[in-house]
């Protein structure tokens, strides 16, 4: 029986999954091809993910090929109450009813019962975001491991985690790296992550970014959208980063590169994007500037070391909906958004539906391949293999109305072979 705040709030959350599903063709095509083959019939599956539109999307297309679907979110200030409402009401497109566990500004407590309920299903197969389901699993409720064929991790962070498990032999089943497929990350956590962060930014603060400095902690491929969008926007962009390449590739690309202890007091506005804990901590908030804005990109509220700051600061007081203000002891004011959490959605509604589309489209079409081989595939890490991401681009392509080029014969023999010139 779903656990959601208020089931009232379905029709307005129906017409937010409409407007997300008529914006995804890639995974509304392969929804259509899994009504058809009904791959999941008689699996079950527990997915935890952002709980919006485009998840929503999601849930409904594996459910329709067959799925007992049993979901919940990734974080507790990322729930969209009326959109965990609509799937637990059903829609009128022939998706019916789905076990949803899950509500806006859950309690520690409360999101950690949503995420045994979802397990507690017999789940047989894992979509995990973040990596909490896996961990749960391996820790609590290594009682249900039995059940389980395998899974998929969306994130980095995620992906960082099982790599960790898998290392240290604690993985008990196959994961795929949903996260590594090109389709993925290379548009997801740039583009996706690009636009998002400073939609939650601009939607929250409602301040200029042209002229600001803007400090980006992180260059990998979320970093280097946030801090292009940054650029973009009209502001001077320093990049802190702890790998010598990227901190390399970020200079090439036009950015300052410095320490976090020099750039602290320099930045207007801070954005972490490492996936480690501690990046803006008690070394650094006696020199940020008097009116500093820290938000954090990564999966987990650790990369703004948020108790030390409670810690620090004289007091604390709401300074505008979803921003805190803390006064320090030196007098400066500093704000935080979204508690820390993850600002494009603990502030906005996260990633664009059309970069939604292809990382959902990759999850489908994962999870599908988990299925079909089942038998095949070893415990640990697994990546997406390169005919899903090719097949997710080359429908991409076509549904944007575009077409590319093909090898002729003797161009493909010019570049398989050694000898020609």
């Amino acid at each position: 029986m779903s656990d959601i705040r208020d089931i009232s709030l379905a029709e307005a959350g129906e017409r937010k999954i409409k407007w997300a599903q008529r914006n995804m063709p890639l995974l509304s095509a392969i929804t259509q091809e899994l009504v058809k083959t009904k791959p999941f019939r008689g699996t079950i599956i527990a997915l935890s993910i952002h709980m919006e539109a485009k998840t929503a999307c999601l849930c409904r297309a594996l459910a329709l090929g067959g799925a007992e679907m049993h979901v919940t979110g990734c974080n507790p200030l990322s729930t969209q109450d009326d959109v965990a409402a609509a799937l637990a009401l059903g829609g009128d497109d022939g998706a019916g009813a789905i076990d949803v566990h899950a509500y806006h500004a859950a309690t520690p407590e409360e999101y950690a019962r949503h995420l045994t309920a979802v397990l507690e299903s017999g789940a047989q197969i894992i979509i995990d975001d973040g990596g909490d389901l896996v961990n749960l699993l391996h820790t609590r409720l290594t009682h249900l491991l039995p059940d389980v064929i395998g899974g998929c991790e969306e994130t980095t962070t995620g992906v960082m985690r099982l790599r960790a498990m898998e290392r240290d032999g604690a993985l008990r089943f196959p994961m795929i790296a949903v996260n590594n497929a090109k389709c993925k990350y290379l548009f997801d956590n740039r583009y996706g992550t690009g636009q998002s962060v400073w939609d939650g930014i601009n939607r929250t603060t409602n301040l200029i970014v042209a002229g600001k400095n803007v400090v980006v902690a992180g260059y990998g491929w979320c970093g280097k959208g946030i801090a292009m969008r940054a650029k973009g926007f009209g502001a001077r962009v320093i990049i802190t980063e702890i790998d010598p390449v990227r901190a390399l590739e970020a200079m090439m690309d036009g950015f300052d590169v410095m320490t976090m202890e020099r750039a602290a007091a320099q930045g207007d506005i801070f954005v972490t994007a490492t996936g480690c804990r501690g990046v803006i901590d008690s070394r650094h908030f006696n020199s940020l500037k008097d009116g500093a804005i820290l938000c954090n990109a990564g999966h987990f509220d650790v990369e703004v070391a948020m108790d030390e700051l409670e810690a620090a600061a004289a007091s604390k007081y709401e300074a505008r909906h979803n921003i805190a203000g803390y006064r320090l002891k030196n007098g400066r004011e500093i704000f935080v958004i979204a508690e820390g959490r993850l600002v494009n959605l603990a502030s906005g509604d996260g990633h664009p539906a059309e970069i939604m589309d292809m990382s959902f489209a990759i999850q489908a079409l994962s999870a599908k391949y988990l299925i079909e081989n089942r038998d095949k595939l070893k415990t640990g890490v697994v990546d997406v293999p390169e005919e899903i991401d090719t097949d997710v681009a080359r429908r991409k392509l076509s549904a944007s109305g575009l077409m590319i080029d093909t090898l002729t014969p003797e161009q493909r023999a010019y570049l398989e072979g050694w000898g020609a010139q």
